[in-house]
């Protein structure tokens, strides 16, 4: 398929419209407008997607995917045909990648595809989850209840997400602020210290002629400890992109101090939550099992829940397949446990994940709170030390000089 660029007269309304889609050829896009009620004015291949700034500055975010999902489910809902509904909600978007995005949606569906269908030529902006929901909504008749369950779905993973890595700013930034204080300190204080000895004639200190040696070799060797630094990190970015890389991570994630019971409850809740998603739409318990386990976004998590639909395949129940799993915590499979004996598995995982979304926020509002005075005492004890080995010295030299 390519992309068009092209600019019709609507012969509803006699409004020009500027917009693209994708087709077979440059006469397939203009039967295609005509079908659609347009008069073609000028019809162009779109070669290339534009520059590194025009994607960075047309990113499609969560909350433009809420919003559009939102409102192509009450416009469903309301009746609307489903290609009348897509050309309604593109027009109302701002953002203009997403506009391309269901222009060329609403092109598929015209051309005979399910939306499903045409929702899965874009994975990089609807994952395997929404399109899973919306293929259910499909089947069973009901896609404006999809549409409704994959927006708070998006909100509520977007909103958990969200609140973790505010809860990792702050420290960040008081580290960036520790960075500084020592950079100040060593290219300004540290060298008008070691000119003072000079002038006197005296030997510096042990920690302060290394900190002395530091400033020096960054002054001098300042491109140096950039590439260095810039080998280490791509080097780092690139091992974390590979199979054991990712592994690593993951593990870390999981095991990490303070922060390792906070991911672990991130990827239950988020497990918890799409389940129930996917269940109360009516996707089968072994699909349901393979997408969430992409869905939680850590291998480990993964593998667990991998190990678990065998079982399942097998003939096991959910909850006695998960329990062996160390990467599970014990409340899910005694929560689906319930679920199974009273035959409401969903509505248990709505609870299991729940429970955890609110343990999350309890969690992450008692270490915003207990990090702050640490993070200072660190800042404290690191700008203290500074400043004692720049000034002992200078002290003693002008006891010294007393005597």
């Amino acid at each position: 398929m390519k992309k068009f660029t092209y600019e019709a007269r609507d012969q509803a309304t006699g409004k020009v419209v500027k917009s693209s889609l994708q087709a077979e050829s440059e006469s397939s896009a203009a039967r295609l407008l005509v079908k659609q009620g347009f008069v073609p004015l000028s019809i162009k291949e779109q070669i290339g997607d534009g520059g590194i700034f025009s994607r960075l500055n047309g990113r499609i975010t969560t909350k433009d995917k809420v919003v559009f999902t939102r409102q192509l489910a009450t416009l469903i809902g309301a009746g609307l045909p489903l290609s009348q509904s897509l050309h309604t909600v593109m027009e109302q978007t701002d953002n203009k990648q997403l506009q391309t995005v269901v222009q060329e949606i609403a092109s598929n569906v015209e051309g005979g595809r399910s939306l499903s269908e045409s929702f899965a030529k874009h994975p990089k902006v609807f994952n395997e989850v929404f399109i899973s929901l919306i293929s259910a909504g499909e089947l069973s008749g009901t896609l404006d209840e999809s549409l409704q369950r994959v927006a708070n779905q998006q909100e509520k993973d977007a909103a958990t997400v969200s609140k973790i890595r505010g809860a990792l700013t702050y420290p960040l930034i008081v580290l960036v602020v520790i960075f500084g204080v020592m950079a100040f300190m060593l290219f300004t204080v540290v060298p008008q210290v070691e000119t003072l000895y000079a002038d006197l004639d005296k030997e510096l200190p042990f920690l302060t002629a290394v900190m002395v040696a530091v400033a020096s070799f960054l002054a001098t060797y300042w491109w140096l400890a950039i590439i260095i630094i810039g080998a280490g990190v791509y080097f780092l970015i690139q091992y974390l992109n590979t199979e054991s890389g990712i592994k690593f991570k993951d593990n870390f994630k999981l095991n990490v101090p303070v922060f390792g019971g906070m991911f672990r409850k991130l990827y239950m809740a988020r497990f918890a939550r799409t389940g129930q998603t996917l269940l109360s739409t009516g996707v089968s318990m072994l699909d349901m099992l393979k997408i969430t386990g992409r869905a939680v976004n850590n291998t480990v998590i993964q593998k667990s829940i991998e190990r678990a639909t065998e079982k399942v395949q097998g003939g096991k129940a959910l909850s006695t397949a998960l329990e062996p799993e160390d990467s599970i915590t014990p409340l899910v499979p005694q929560m689906i446990k319930i679920g199974e004996q009273s035959g409401r598995i969903d509505e248990m995982m709505g609870k299991v994940a729940q429970v955890y979304e609110d343990e999350l926020d309890e969690q992450i509002r008692t270490i915003s709170t207990s990090i702050e005075p640490i993070l200072m005492v660190v800042l404290a004890v690191v700008a203290g030390g500074m400043v004692g080995a720049i000034l002992l010295p200078i002290y003693s030299l002008v006891n010294g000089i007393n005597i």
